[in-house]
């Protein structure tokens, strides 16, 4: 440790100040658009606890049975309905019902979002590879960076609250949508798209009687990832205030509470599975 080399590493006053200039960023950010983040953050705070109060207002069987019926007609499987009914009976009995719907309204705008910005992010990708070139480095970024870290200055430009917490949820889970609705498209055989062409198809046709159509199901993969994702990250981000099932698992590691701890990751995993099975078997992944 002592050539020059590594006393030049070991010097801090060599360091590339790359915290300091970060920093001075985000000062710039919130100097100058500080009333662009507080309208967003007012408007998203208001759709997701509007949301979540007008659920809340049904009394929790009939919510529960409402969300049933809704798992019923997508799916068409009595078995699965049962299980969805069984689980949210679970939920309830637990104490967890208000935590649960938080979390489910979160998720479903995460989701409902992430997929109105990945899915055409990734249409226009697959039709310019340059695009995709671009994206590709951004999106690792997105999804390697531990996200601890961008909860930081997501924290600073938007505060406490459920606002946040969806920004950071959509950073987190909208590569899946773009990835996946890029490798259905470009996936798609030659041969189709030649022989639409032969038919006179515009482009816009060749997208939405074509490309769309055979590329759904990788798509619908796509949204599968992208609930999954949402709800992990939903739960971390109760860490800058976001109400949802993150809570008592908080407070059952602050207060080594295992019961609480036990009772709270189960609703998760519960939730987890009614949304994966309710959503990934309609997709086509499973029979």
């Amino acid at each position: 440790m002592n050539d020059p080399v590594s006393l030049w590493i070991a010097d801090k006053a060599n360091k590339i100040p790359v915290g300091p200039w970060g920093k001075n960023l985000i000062d710039f950010i919130v100097t100058w658009f500080e009333w662009l983040f507080d309208g967003l953050k007012n408007g998203l705070n208001a759709l997701v606890e509007g949301t979540t109060w007008i659920l809340l207002q049904c009394p929790p069987i009939l919510l529960a049975i409402l969300l049933t019926a809704a798992a019923y007609f997508l799916q068409k499987k009595k078995w699965l309905a049962a299980g969805v009914l069984l689980g949210f009976l679970f939920i309830l009995n637990q104490g967890l019902w208000k935590e649960t719907v938080q979390t489910l309204v979160l998720v479903l705008y995460a989701t409902a979002l992430s997929m109105a910005i990945g899915v055409p992010l990734g249409i226009w990708a697959a039709h310019k590879p340059r695009v995709w070139q671009s994206l590709q480095p951004v999106m690792d970024l997105m999804q390697t960076m531990p996200t601890f870290v961008y909860l930081i200055p997501i924290l600073i430009l938007f505060g406490l609250g459920a606002a946040p917490a969806l920004i950071v949820t959509i950073i987190f889970a909208m590569p899946a949508p773009v990835r996946m609705t890029y490798l259905g498209i470009t996936s798609i055989p030659k041969p189709m798209i030649e022989a639409g062409e032969s038919f006179g198809a515009t482009k816009r046709q060749l997208l939405w009687k074509v490309e769309l159509p055979a590329a759904l199901p990788t798509i619908m993969a796509g949204l599968t990832q992208c609930i999954m994702l949402s709800l992990s990250m939903v739960v971390i981000a109760t860490l800058i205030g976001a109400p949802s099932l993150g809570n008592p698992v908080n407070r059952a590691l602050n207060n080594r509470n295992i019961p609480l701890g036990i009772e709270a990751g189960l609703a998760i995993v519960v939730l987890a599975i009614i949304l994966d099975r309710v959503l990934a078997v309609k997709s086509g992944g499973r029979k």
